[in-house]
């Protein structure tokens, strides 16, 4: 994880990802660039449509004066701006982006925020080819990958977010492969000797880690992830991210949506 992309705009969670990103830039010995990105219309005169209005360039200013301070200490850091304002030309060019990049640090969106496309990080996640940390809008994270928690299914997600997240995982960290099963599961006996040999690929790679075989039975896949993050005090989730079967915009990736709105800790999200 030698490049690194911070998603910016004017939103008050800004900072916050991008201290994030920060912190994982000085560890990792990275280059850090910051993407300025935000939904706003062109100002029409007449017939013609004058691009980008002066509400865009003073917060557009702001956030490239905010990110040069805030990133004084790092030896190789840029500013860019995505320099678009409408939905679909967003989505478009931060996708195009972040294929340059190894990891692309995006920020869950506020409830009442219209600051950027509502379904950019899904976007970037399944289209961009790369993983993407999404910030949670609610909480203080300084820094992640010391207590990582794995979510282990079998299946290619799983696998890709594995690889992607060990790049993430700190040097000291203790981490837990966790795979969620329903009581009565023929499966489960199966899924004990993957993820042994799943916290064996972690050993390989010097992580200290542990397996987690939890059942749930009244409770969501989700649900029960979060639940199982806060009982081991998890400072990051890596998940494999849109998978499954079904229909892209409705049965498949439900999970991972449902996540992208009720995550509770920062998220690698792989596809």
């Amino acid at each position: 994880m030698r490049h690194l992309l911070v998603h910016l705009d004017s939103s008050a969670q800004t900072k916050g990802r991008l201290d994030l990103a920060i912190t994982l830039a000085k560890r990792m010995g990275s280059r850090l660039v910051g993407a300025f990105a935000q939904t706003q219309r062109s100002i029409s005169s007449g017939v013609a449509a004058a691009w980008p209005p002066a509400e865009y360039v003073a917060a557009r200013n702001a956030a490239e004066a905010a990110f040069t301070a805030a990133t004084a200490g790092l030896v190789d850091r840029a500013f860019m701006d995505i320099n678009r304002g409408e939905e679909s030309d967003i989505i478009v060019q931060a996708i195009d982006v972040a294929r340059h990049f190894d990891l692309v640090i995006l920020g869950q969106p506020a409830p009442d925020s219209h600051a950027v496309p509502s379904d950019l990080i899904e976007r970037v996640v399944i289209d961009s080819g790369r993983p993407a940390l999404v910030v949670p809008y609610a909480g203080h994270f300084a820094d992640v990958g010391h207590r990582p928690m794995f979510a282990w299914n079998d299946s290619r997600e799983a696998g890709r977010a594995f690889v992607d997240g060990i790049r993430v995982t700190a040097k000291d960290a203790n981490a837990v492969v966790v795979s969620i099963s329903r009581p009565g599961d023929p499966a489960i006996e199966y899924r004990k000797g993957s993820l042994e040999l799943a916290v064996a690929h972690l050993k390989a790679h010097g992580i200290a880690a542990k397996a987690d075989q939890a059942l749930s039975s009244d409770i969501g896949l989700m649900d029960a992830l979060l639940n199982e993050a806060a009982d081991c005090g998890a400072d990051l989730l890596v998940l494999g991210a849109f998978g499954g079967q079904g229909y892209p915009r409705f049965s498949r990736g439900s999970g991972s949506r449902f996540m992208l709105k009720h995550m509770t800790l920062p998220v690698l999200l792989s596809h």
